[in-house]
């Protein structure tokens, strides 16, 4: 095979990490049970979403993870209240404890509902040094009042994407979600429900699996090389 011409500006070696499988060996794993947070999408009295992520919950728990769930009544539209609401600080503390989340919302109008969305919309990218998403896993489920869709749980992973979450590959959609539940408010026997532990016992390994090796997993050239920079030009101030 013929060498490859270099055509491209030649890589900072000094901050280009080459990958190391022995990188990923975590000499002691955490120990306390993994810490799940739940968002649902819907503030209704029998809220599908709120009894598709309690189901959830009963799972997660019966696995032996540690569980949340955030109730959004009361929390304000984004930038409608400031970040200091008991409403947005116990989300973003909430989130900050976790180290996976699942999102659950209705299909409205074609996509996730506002409710979910103000949800998501609290909670930062960044505070400070600190990202609270980053490189915790996430799981994404909808309900919907007709036919199966998917349109909430794509959304959603883009979203997931976007706050540098580690969106697992499988979800979960419920089509008439009326049918689903009994009046206790438990989910029936199904396809559906099976599905629903198939994402949730994915969770739970997914999360045992990254939740020590987000150091690595995300460690980025571009932004090493951009604190770099930054770190010599405070030198170069210094000096001056």
């Amino acid at each position: 095979m013929p060498e490859l011409a270099l055509t491209f500006p030649a890589l900072d070696q000094a901050l280009f990490d080459v990958p190391d499988a022995q990188r990923l060996r975590v000499a002691t794993p955490s120990s306390h049970p993994p810490r799940f947070l739940l968002l649902y999408g819907s503030l209704r009295t029998r809220s599908y979403s709120r009894l598709l992520s309690f189901e959830a919950a009963r799972l997660l728990t019966a696995m032996g993870g540690e569980v949340r769930l955030f109730d959004p009544t009361g929390l304000p539209l984004p930038d409608d209240a400031p970040e200091s609401h008991p409403k947005v600080q116990e989300l973003r503390e909430l989130a900050a404890w976790s180290e996976g989340m699942v999102w659950c919302s209705p299909e409205r109008h074609g996509a996730m509902t506002g409710v979910m969305k103000s949800q998501i919309d609290w909670i930062p990218l960044n505070t400070g040094a600190i990202r609270p998403t980053q490189g915790k896993t996430l799981a994404v489920m909808q309900v919907s009042g007709g036919s199966q869709s998917f349109n909430a749980v794509n959304q959603m992973r883009v979203l997931g994407r976007w706050m540098r979450m580690l969106t697992i590959p499988n979800q979960s959609s419920v089509a008439q979600a009326y049918q689903e539940f009994t009046d206790e408010g438990r989910m029936k026997p199904s396809s559906y429900y099976d599905r629903v532990v198939d994402v949730m016992e994915e969770l739970f390994k997914f999360t045992l699996l990254t939740r020590d090796l987000g150091p690595v997993l995300l460690d980025r050239y571009s932004e090493r090389k951009e604190s770099a920079a930054a770190a010599a030009k405070r030198v170069q101030q210094s000096a001056i």
